[in-house]
């Protein structure tokens, strides 16, 4: 990996352990940040993990000692350079890193974009992001106070939450997760999703991770791989 892209990965993963401590605390589990992983001794919400590596080499054993390993606990291995079996975890996905650059994307026609900026609208974004799965209750109004965190939502011409994604904001990057679309995928939530956050971080780039169609799909829209992750989880 060259030097800008072991940046780019380091960033990616920095801002994404912000975000996972963020949304771990709307849910009352409070993680530290060490010099190798942040790690949270509660278990996180789900479909977040207990602990992000934030550094190539971290000690598997002293990240185990820093979480409850029994049985659905996880890790984001950033890096994808650990080996957890020891501690009884088995890989779950791998997935990439990605980036892109500060640039202008194309505009989205048939969408407009705003922040989500109250408990109602809230809800209704997380009602459309879950799609009647049962999930809609992982994103609290308390994530709303947080100043690095931007729910958008894509709507349509009647004001219906159509498409969205949650960004996250740190030093040098924007973090974007949670992608979605009720109709057309990927391919759809994009453009607006990238309008918006040019709008609001115009000089900073975008970082996130994929894998399988959705990274397809974020390569489409001008993303670039930077790296491997894995996710481990203890069955």
């Amino acid at each position: 990996m060259d030097t800008t892209k072991q940046s780019l990965v380091l960033a990616a993963a920095s801002n994404n352990a912000e975000w996972c401590a963020a949304m771990s605390r709307t849910h009352g589990s409070v993680g530290r940040f060490g010099p190798q992983a942040w790690a949270s001794p509660t278990r996180t919400p789900r479909y977040y993990p207990d602990a992000v590596t934030l550094v190539p080499g971290a000690d598997p054993t002293a990240l185990a000692a820093r979480i409850d390993i029994a049985p659905g606990a996880s890790v984001k291995d950033s890096f994808a350079d650990l080996d957890l079996t020891g501690a009884g975890f088995q890989v779950l996905f791998e997935a990439q890193w990605i980036h892109r650059p500060a640039i202008a994307p194309a505009t989205a026609p048939e969408l407009v974009w705003d922040v989500v900026t109250g408990p109602d609208a809230l809800r209704a974004w997380a009602h459309a992001w879950d799609d009647g799965d049962g999930g809609a209750d992982l994103f609290r109004p308390e994530l709303l106070d947080d100043p690095a965190t931007f729910v958008l939502a894509g709507r349509s011409a009647h004001g219906r939450v159509v498409a969205g994604a949650t960004a996250s904001r740190s030093g040098r990057v924007v973090g974007i997760s949670n992608v979605f679309a009720l109709d057309g995928g990927p391919d759809t939530a994009w453009p607006v999703v990238l309008e918006a956050v040019h709008s609001l971080f115009p000089l900073l780039p975008v970082v996130g991770y994929e894998h399988g169609e959705a990274l397809a799909a974020a390569v489409r829209h001008g993303f670039e791989p930077i790296g491997p992750l894995r996710v481990w989880l203890r069955a």
